[in-house]
């Protein structure tokens, strides 16, 4: 299973929001690039990322902090927030970025989607943000009433490889995550399943990797060191 450590980024600085909220911010690094060094030189092999103030629509000002992390590291780097066009796609990609992660896009439009999938293959993520089982868009503040476990299979039928599954009311609390959902979704599903939203300790990561998850995003629990990426890594 592949760990992947969280780096959110609002106004090129490292933060983590509580169940999605904007308006509750904790900032951890002014320079997210030394928070990615951190990472990879504690042995991470894959990096996630989340462009907020993308995910709300105002533009790529985060742009100078992706260009100095891919600068900086030489892991893989996964990216989401507010890529809503094949544009966007192709200029993170040409970058350097290793996959782009749609979100909202991937609901309102199924076409770009299949396009994407198309031409891009396994470099084209989707991301499923679910609140009371349903696919919550625009940075989690609207909720749609698509069933989330539905949406991720007409995802597989349509091609897409790897999905980023969160539940909203987990995320950022150090709660644990959504067992049951994960387990829903490996059996039936073929998809490569991210787990994201609430892991908080080695046993979280155990029942994870026992259910043969694909990969799992930690965040807040590495920033409020309630994990050790050595120690989670080893047992990856």
């Amino acid at each position: 299973m592949i760990i992947f450590p969280a780096i959110d980024i609002k106004d090129n600085k490292c933060v983590r929001l509580l169940q999605g909220d904007f308006d509750k911010v904790n900032v951890y690094g002014d320079d997210p690039s030394l928070i990615a060094k951190k990472w990879q030189n504690s042995g991470a092999e894959f990096i996630h990322m989340v462009s907020l103030n993308g995910a709300r629509g105002e533009g790529n000002v985060n742009d100078e902090s992706i260009k100095t992390i891919l600068d900086t590291i030489h892991i893989p780097i996964q990216i989401g927030g507010g890529i809503r066009n094949k544009e966007r796609v192709k200029e993170l990609l040409d970058l350097g970025v290793n996959r782009v992660i749609l979100g909202s896009v991937a609901i309102k439009n199924k076409e770009l989607l299949k396009d994407l999938v198309k031409e891009y293959k396994e470099k084209i993520v989707v991301s499923i943000d679910a609140k009371d089982g349903k696919v919550a868009i625009e940075g989690w503040e609207e909720v749609s009433d698509v069933n989330s476990i539905t949406f991720c299979r007409e995802l597989e039928k349509i091609g897409v490889k790897t999905i980023v599954y969160t539940d909203i009311s987990k995320d950022g609390m150090l709660i644990g995550p959504n067992f049951d959902v994960y387990e829903k979704l490996s059996k039936e599903t073929s998809l490569d399943i991210i787990a994201s939203g609430g892991v908080t300790s080695m046993d979280d990561v155990k029942i994870l990797k026992n259910m043969n998850i694909y990969g799992t995003i930690i965040g807040k629990a590495l920033y409020e060191n309630k994990i050790d990426l050595k120690e989670v890594l080893s047992l990856c």
